[in-house]
């Protein structure tokens, strides 16, 4: 059987096959019905798959191999920093101390864990230059709508109730706009100019009175740094708004320059990218927030504190904006960040962000002549390309991307940002080799020539995977929910 005929793991069924043992019974047996309300108990059993257990493992073994993973291959999306997770973070994120311990233990009983919370937090205060951290908020976006929250609350809590209005880039995370107007604000969008930055002039235009604050990522989603941020701060300050740093491009900064000598108020991490959280299958993430001091009392509570040599939670916040996640965030995630961050140590996460610009500045220097370069000057940890020169081929970005998938590799972002036409957005990331970034450029350089010179083999990719070329339109509005047996 080749691997395109794999079968379904219902497909596999056989009445009868058992992949799995339980201990003996050692409590009365109760029959379902006795044990839930009326109408909570099925009329006849699920149909489950009959397997055993090895047919199991080979299974989701074949399917494994079949994803696309950081351990398993290049995976250059652009503003996900998909880098590798060091083992020792997995090692650990499992000592029994750290993963059977529970959240609902006495504070006494658990001071290892919040030592190492409180750890983090200092440590990520010194990164970003701020001078409190939250390590609730559960993931990047949940961050940035924790750290609106607080600017919303700061506001009011100055008798400001006009500060209805959030200002984001044309170039921002989607997130960006969606977290604002979740967090009960209008958005208002500044334009980029020519050189991919924000245009001061459109800026000082749409700031006023009822400005909340700024949303910024710098660098920017075209892996540019804004030159001008002090400038900008200076203007949002100047209207009594807040600089807000989403922190997605972190990587390309990191123990170079701080959000916070930026002029930035707040600023969330993603520690499911700068700090090699898993970041696949949808999470779990992590997006701890830190602010300065005049936005310290609306923190998530409860804080952790060190008070009298103990760690604890003080929950003692009167202007808090209450607590955002259960207990107090995803733990497991801030172990893993925390063992990187130690294991790196200072000079290891300023070579993180060196080697993070030169992988992306090499890459895009190598590809330019083959891809339209919207723009021409260094970038930072990530860089844009457009397929303006492949369209008119008849060549789109999309196919592009399917194309690659006959390479093994996972495709870049595209047609993000809006404002780059056939845009594909790529980031390296720093633990990449040379001889994996060169692949990769040899695999796009050909694409590239075939789209002049046999058009069709990359508009009719991908041609090696299980399935060909999916309708996304469909996929996504009608999904397969469940497997329906032929009678």
């Amino acid at each position: 059987m080749s691997k395109k005929d794999q079968k379904l793991i219902f497909e596999m069924s056989q009445p009868g096959r058992i992949g799995y043992s339980l201990p003996e019974l050692d409590v009365p047996r109760k029959d379902a019905a006795e044990l839930l309300p009326d109408g909570y108990v099925r009329e006849e059993a699920p149909e489950l798959p009959e397997v055993s257990e090895l047919d199991i493992m080979r299974h989701y073994t074949a399917l494994s191999k079949r994803n696309h993973g950081v351990d398993s291959g290049f995976y250059p999306l652009g503003s996900c920093t998909m880098k590798y997770n060091p083992k020792i973070n997995e090692d650990i994120a499992r000592l029994d101390g750290l993963a059977h311990i529970h959240p609902l233990q006495q504070e006494e009983t658990v001071q290892g864990a919040l030592e190492l919370m409180y750890d983090l937090q200092e440590h990520l205060k010194e990164i970003t230059g701020m001078d409190e951290v939250t390590l609730q908020p559960a993931a990047g976006a949940h961050g940035e709508w924790t750290g609106l929250m607080m600017i919303r609350a700061f506001h009011e809590a100055n008798g400001d109730f006009n500060r209805t209005k959030v200002i984001v880039p044309d170039s921002a995370h989607g997130t960006n706009p969606a977290s604002a107007a979740v967090a009960g604000f209008e958005t208002v969008t500044v334009k980029s100019g020519e050189d991919g930055l924000v245009d001061l002039e459109d800026l000082k235009r749409v700031v006023d009175e009822t400005t909340a604050a700024l949303m910024l990522t710098n660098p920017n989603t075209l892996g540019l740094f804004e030159e001008n941020i002090l400038e900008m701060a200076e203007i949002i300050h100047g209207v009594g708004g807040k600089l807000y740093y989403d922190g997605a491009n972190l990587n390309a900064v990191m123990s170079k320059a701080r959000p916070g000598d930026m002029g930035f108020d707040v600023v969330h991490l993603n520690l499911h990218k700068t700090f090699t959280g898993p970041h696949g299958g949808g999470g779990p993430g992590s997006g701890p927030v830190g602010v300065k001091a005049d936005l310290m009392p609306f923190l998530p509570k409860p804080v952790l504190v060190k008070k009298d040599g103990m760690y604890q939670f003080d929950n003692e916040r009167p202007q808090s904006i209450g607590r955002v996640k259960p207990f107090y965030g995803n733990f497991g995630i801030n172990v893993r960040a925390y063992t990187y961050i130690r294991s790196m140590g200072p000079d290891g996460l300023k070579a993180v962000t060196e080697y993070a610009v030169l992988n992306a500045n090499y890459m895009m220097r190598r590809l330019a002549p083959y891809f339209d370069l919207p723009y021409n000057r260094h970038s930072k940890h990530e860089f844009v390309l457009s397929g303006r020169r492949q369209k008119k081929l008849g060549v789109r970005t999309l196919d592009i991307a399917k194309r690659l998938l006959d390479f093994g590799y996972h495709p870049p972002t595209i047609y993000f940002p809006l404002n780059v036409e056939e845009c594909m957005m790529i980031e390296p990331t720093e633990t990449e080799s040379k001889e994996t970034l060169d692949a990769f450029i040899e695999a796009m350089i050909q694409i590239a020539k075939e789209a002049e010179e046999t058009p069709e083999v990359v508009q009719e990719a991908p041609h090696t995977t299980v399935i060909g070329r999916l309708d996304e339109t469909l996929a996504a509005r009608k999904p397969v929910l469940r497997y329906e047996k032929e009678q």
